[in-house]
């Protein structure tokens, strides 16, 4: 995939920070190009986390001027990282937009735990734009140790005011099919119901 995704930049001239997504079939060990976004993703922690590279401070170094540090081999992956999008949306109605003053507002802390968020307690959040609250990622040594400190994390996470896709998050990770990685893209649409059917009312 590396390979890959070298030479597709190569073969466009692209200079600068991009992500090139591919799909990897883990039965087959075949992958298949999505897209290329010229552009940090949302999910960067993750990287960061299992990488320990600062990925926005390297993309304003490249955008001033300033050559890569890293060479491919001088990147190691270490550990399991997690990272939940938290949404003013309501999933048991549809995923409606809930915006909202925030009226409390508690986030996890600990090691192993980052969170990336705008809120603070009487921020109003408008219906207009993009629902997105916080961004929750956790790092761990192993899956199943990350799923455990993620769901201690999704606990001690309090939104009050408005609807939230905390509950939601934490009913996945109880989840037979992805607590075991048995699960695909639309993995969350065909088991909606019931994954739904574990939240507490």
């Amino acid at each position: 995939m590396c390979s890959s995704a070298v030479a597709l930049a190569e073969a466009v001239g692209y200079r600068g920070v991009g992500t090139i997504e591919y799909l990897y079939d883990s039965k087959t060990s075949e992958f298949f190009f999505i897209e290329m976004n010229t552009r940090i993703q949302v999910e960067h922690p993750i990287t960061e986390m299992i990488t320990g590279i600062d990925l926005v401070r390297e993309s304003l170094r490249l955008a001033s001027g300033e050559p890569l540090r890293y060479l491919q081999s001088e990147v190691g992956l270490r550990g399991h990282a997690i990272e939940c999008r938290i949404n003013a949306e309501d999933p048991q109605k549809n995923f409606m937009p809930s915006p909202g003053k925030v009226t409390g507002l508690r986030l996890p802390m600990g090691p192993g735990v980052r969170v990336d968020t705008h809120l603070y307690e009487g921020y109003s959040v408008p219906p207009f734009y993009d629902s997105l609250l916080a961004k929750v990622i956790v790092w761990d040594s192993s899956r199943t140790e990350a799923i455990a400190r993620m769901t201690r994390a999704l606990n001690e996470l309090c939104v009050e005011g408005l609807k939230s896709t905390a509950a939601l998050h934490l009913a996945l990770l109880k989840d037979e099919g992805v607590r075991s990685g048995e699960y695909h893209t639309g993995y969350l649409e065909a088991n909606l119901a019931s994954i739904l059917g574990n939240i507490p009312s």
